[in-house]
């Protein structure tokens, strides 16, 4: 028999030397606000506004691209009018005025289309009920006027004790379709023609001969995908017309509208503020300099600053302090920082600014990252929603890397400037004889610039260009 004795845990002290990068919290701040657009970088300073009393603004005055002050202009704003007790009738989970994001005031006095619909809604002669079921298909249209949603799913997610039959909402959904503007309550993009082109018979104001009508009819309900695919023989053969109907049903088809809720869509355009200016400098060489309407015009103010250095003590003012030397350093680190990467930027892009995209030079971001001593990550960052204002319009700054491709003499170009050569040869093509992707790569080795057949249909496909086939089903059609 064996003995079996226990084994003892020991406790042992080892030394061990290792390196860790840390990053500190002004790295972490300085980083971030690298990254972040004009925008962004505005609302971290008004938060930062509202938390720390020692920043505060040197001038509230707005200024334009010249630096000189503009007077703000003052938002206007308007009640919405209430709307109707029966147009309470909503959806399970869903509110009758919510449209997925808050109300601009600027547009708020802007008429909608659903309060258009409404309007007109109150003009008949519909019963409660009646009233009830248009107001709630009102409510299910989208931007563009269409109702996406079926009538099955509306009706099934009623409440059971309504006793709401698909029938009811048909009814409702003729009466809606019987508003301005023509279209409006279609459930796809063919119903939306025909119910134009039936307002239009009923107004007298029909275009076209009765077979082209008939012909129009016949493509918008059942032939859309034939017409986008430029088979005109197949078309021709399904539809039983000659090529002339053909063409004026299209041309009809064409002066319709795709989208009635058009005129009312409330989408405000997003503006983009340069935070680079360039501009020809002495020389005759081109030059970056920040735009001073985006330079936030902070200081920490004097007097608290004052009273907490003769003060001596330690709290949480002299950390809220410390936030706001830290903030200011980083802010003027972020522009410091743009504006070395914009100005290299334009050193190695001056044909661009001289001639337009056409001569945009290949450049990648390792080329800036090492002309400056930095990170690829960190030009990443500040060229990143960062944008530079150039006599060619305003552009991101990411806009001007691009890949290179070699050209006949041994030189190198960019991807952007072959898209450019190719959106420019087919400007110039015949719309009977549309350049093919071999012709069109033919045309750009004679200009020095050798690259392949798919490459060209890449380049043709990101520049939104159609294949040469569709290109002259289209020319056909559109020729008189």
């Amino acid at each position: 028999m064996q003995n079996i004795v226990p084994m003892q845990s020991r406790h042992s002290l080892e030394l061990r030397n290792h390196q860790q990068l840390a990053l500190t919290p002004q790295l972490q701040q300085s980083i971030r606000f690298l990254q972040l657009s004009a925008l962004d970088l505005e609302a971290e300073i008004a938060q930062a506004l509202q938390d720390n009393p020692l920043l505060e603004r040197q001038a509230d005055a707005e200024y334009d691209t010249d630096g000189q002050p503009q007077e703000p202009a003052g938002p206007e704003s308007a009640a919405e009018e209430p709307r109707d007790d029966w147009a309470n009738l909503t959806l399970p989970g869903r509110r009758s005025d919510e449209d997925g994001e808050f109300e601009r005031p600027e547009a708020a006095a802007a008429e909608t289309l659903a309060q258009h619909l409404l309007g007109q809604l109150g003009l008949t002669r519909a019963g409660g009920r009646d009233a009830a079921l248009v107001s709630l298909l009102v409510d299910e249209l989208d931007e563009d006027g269409y109702l996406q949603t079926p009538l099955e799913d509306i009706a099934a997610c009623l409440p059971p004790e309504l006793g709401v039959e698909p029938e009811e909402l048909s009814t409702a959904l003729r009466l809606l379709q019987s508003f301005d503007p023509p279209g409006v309550g279609a459930r796809s993009l063919g119903e939306c023609l025909v119910l134009q082109m039936d307002a239009a018979d009923a107004g007298d104001g029909a275009q076209g001969e009765p077979e082209v009508r008939a012909c129009a009819r016949l493509l918008a309900l059942h032939h859309l995908d034939l017409l986008a695919s430029g088979n005109l023989a197949r078309l021709r053969t399904a539809l039983g017309c000659t090529q002339d109907t053909l063409r004026a049903a299209h041309a009809l088809l064409q002066g319709l509208e795709p989208r009635p809720g058009r005129a009312w869509a409330r989408n405000v355009a997003d503006y983009v503020t340069p935070e680079v200016l360039v501009s020809k400098g002495a020389g005759g060489r081109w030059v970056a300099r920040l735009n001073p309407s985006t330079l936030p015009r902070l200081r920490i103010d004097s007097q608290y600053e004052r009273m907490l250095a003769q003060s001596g003590e330690r709290g949480p003012l002299h950390e809220q302090l410390q936030q706001a030397h830290g903030l200011l350093r980083s802010v003027n680190q972020r522009f410091d920082t743009i504006l070395r990467v914009a100005q290299a930027i334009v050193e190695r892009q001056q044909e661009f600014f001289e001639r337009g995209m056409q001569a945009m030079r290949p450049l990648v971001l390792r080329d800036i990252a090492e002309a400056l001593g930095m990170h690829e990550s960190t030009i990443s960052r500040a060229t990143r929603q960062k944008f530079a204002a150039t006599p060619w319009g305003v552009l991101e700054l990411k806009r001007f890397f691009g890949a290179a491709l070699e050209t006949g003499d041994g030189d190198t170009t960019s991807a952007a400037a072959v898209r450019t050569l190719i959106i420019q040869l087919v400007s110039q093509e015949s719309g009977a004889k549309p350049l093919s992707d071999s012709q069109i790569a033919a045309s750009l080795g004679e200009r020095g610039v050798v690259i392949a057949r798919r490459t060209v249909a890449k380049y043709r496909e990101a520049a939104g260009i159609q294949p040469a086939s569709l290109r002259k089903a289209r020319a056909a059609l559109e020729s008189g």
